[in-house]
Order: structure tokens, then sequence, then C-alpha cells
């Protein structure tokens, strides 16, 4: 199988200072960044915000992602979770994105780099940790100690272990669905040229579709753990 062909790869030398995994997740976050922008002055424009466009728009696709992101936290936590829709939300929106340039020609997924996806887990390992010191105080440690408390030593080890798996499991999760996805495209793409790659294009869609929804999923019901008084 030849190389793809990538644009990183044509960039001058002095441009290539990031890795490209590095350059395209800028990429990503600087294109998202201009979006919303233009976004909310869509809905600062429109004379009545509350009411959907008749044609589909921007200002239509970014609602649709926030009541997505509402309805899941809103399931999970209750309303109280709405303060946190704007971490799950650029959870979903960025690893979405960063999936999707995987079927852009000349462009290779961020989330197909290990160094990314674990970069992601750990915003969401510690994202969580700190809602829940900020929930509990001191307290939130009770969580670690187990129902008996003569046992609490050896539920805290547990527990601790339990918690330090989770970013790289988010981690490792994203970036095997992303890395194999990407890699079928390209066997598919090489070897059929036409017709035959769409197919694969389609289910890449859709796998990065899931796998942002899965990670975005996962940090919800972290948080939700975390923040909870029921234990």
């Amino acid at each position: 199988m030849e190389h793809p062909f990538l644009w990183y790869d044509v960039l001058p030398s002095a441009w290539r200072f990031f890795p490209q995994h590095s350059l395209t997740a800028l990429l990503v976050a600087t294109l998202l960044v201009v979006v919303a922008c233009v976004a909310r002055r869509a809905l600062a424009r429109a004379r009545e915000p509350v009411i959907p466009d008749e044609s589909f728009s921007l200002k239509n696709l970014a609602e649709l992602l926030v009541e997505l992101i509402l309805g899941l936290t809103d399931a999970l936590m209750g309303r109280k979770g709405r303060k946190y829709v704007p971490l799950f939300g650029s959870f979903f929106v960025f690893i979405l994105t960063a999936n999707l340039f995987g079927l852009l020609p000349g462009f290779s997924p961020p989330t197909n780099n290990i160094n990314t996806t674990l970069g992601l887990g750990l915003v969401s390992f510690f994202a969580y940790h700190y809602f829940g010191f900020r929930e509990h105080g001191p307290g939130y440690l009770k969580q670690f100690m187990g129902p008996v408390l003569l046992l609490a030593p050896f539920f805290f080890v547990l527990e601790g272990i339990s918690h330090l798996v989770r970013p790289f499991s988010l981690a490792l999760r994203l970036f095997g669905n992303m890395f194999g996805d990407h890699l079928v495209v390209e066997i598919f793409t090489d070897l059929t040229k036409v017709v035959i790659p769409v197919l694969f294009y389609i289910l890449g869609a859709l796998v990065s579709l899931i796998q942002a929804f899965v990670f975005t999923l996962l940090s919800v019901i972290y948080v939700t753990i975390a923040v909870s008084h029921e234990h």
C-alpha cells in the first residue's frame, strides 16, 4: 500500500515544528472557534432567537448539538447537570470534528494518535475529580473508602487503581477505533480507487459519530458519579 498523501508533508519545514496530529488538532480547534463566533453572531442578529430558522443554517446546527448534549445530561444528571454542558459539548464537538477530518483527502485525524486521545482522557479525568472536590470538599474522598470502615484501605487502593485506569481506557478506546477505521478506509481506497470506498467513508462517518458520543457519555457518567450525594 502506498503511503497516503498528507498536506502536512508539503508544508515548509519551518512550519512543521508541531507534529502532524498536534497541528491538525490545532486546525480543528481554530475552525471550531471561528464557527462558534459566526453562530454566536447569527444568534445575536436573530429577531426571535428561540424560533429556529426555516431553512438549514449554522444556527440550527448549533441548536441541534446543544439540545443533544442537554438531553444527555438531563437524562443522567437532571437539570443540575446543565452547568457541565460546556465541557461535555466541547468534548463531543471537538472529537467528532477531529474524527471526521480523517475522511478529508490529505488529512489524518488527530484522534488516531495516542497522544491526542490521552490528552482528552486526562482532561476528562482531572475535570470530574475537580467537580467532585468542588461539590463535596474533602468528603469526596469517602467515595474511595467503600461501605465498610475496616476495609477502607483496601477499597481506597482498589478505587484508586480503577480511577487511574479511566483516562487510559478512554484514550485507548478512541485511539484504537479511529486508527483502525482510518486504516481500513486507506486500504480500500488504495485497492479499489472508486465506488467501494464510498461505503467505507459512510461507515467511517458513523464510527466517528459513535466514538465521539461514547467518549462524551462516559465523561458524563464519571462526572455524575463524582458529584452524586447518593453513596
